[in-house]
């Protein structure tokens, strides 16, 4: 069968370079190939390359006709797996669960989620006036909806 093939091809190929990991893989009814990829390093066109010619180079298209994409995770997708947090951490994030939305810095992952923290204004505890405090939220995986790197330009 051609996923069960295509998968033992995938696993092959990510195995070579450990710094490169699988986001995303499904094979449509008319047998396109999609593949999505991020790496602790950030993902290069030649990692893409190295990882579509592993698969493309073991298929007999005489056997199955396809076609191949192989992508990075966009620095504008949304993070799906722990170990994408890991390679973001120091980076301003917005979290999206169910009890709210958070912007703050990603300082920490941890075992079942990750730390941010972001500073806030508040009214002053005694008299009139606001004072900047430092906030810090732990949020589980489980809880998060989504979650994207906010770029600055």
């Amino acid at each position: 069968m051609l996923k069960d093939k295509v998968e033992m091809l995938l696993k092959e190929a990510l195995a070579k370079d450990e710094s490169l990991f699988l986001i995303d893989f499904s094979i449509s009814s008319d047998n396109t190939i999609k593949v999505v990829i991020d790496g602790d390093k950030g993902v290069s066109l030649q990692d893409c390359m190295k990882v579509s010619r592993a698969i493309e180079h073991s298929l007999d298209r005489d056997e199955e006709d396809f076609s191949l994409e192989v992508t990075s995770s966009g620095a504008a997708s949304p993070i799906h797996i722990p170990r994408q947090y890991k390679k973001n951490i120091g980076r301003k994030l917005k979290v999206r669960t169910q009890e709210g939305t958070y912007e703050g810095n990603l300082v920490e992952t941890l075992e079942n989620g990750i730390v941010l923290t972001w500073k806030a204004r508040e009214p002053k505890p005694i008299g009139k006036g606001k004072i900047t405090v430092q906030k810090k939220k732990e949020i589980n995986f489980s809880e998060i909806e989504e979650a994207k790197v906010i770029l600055k330009f």
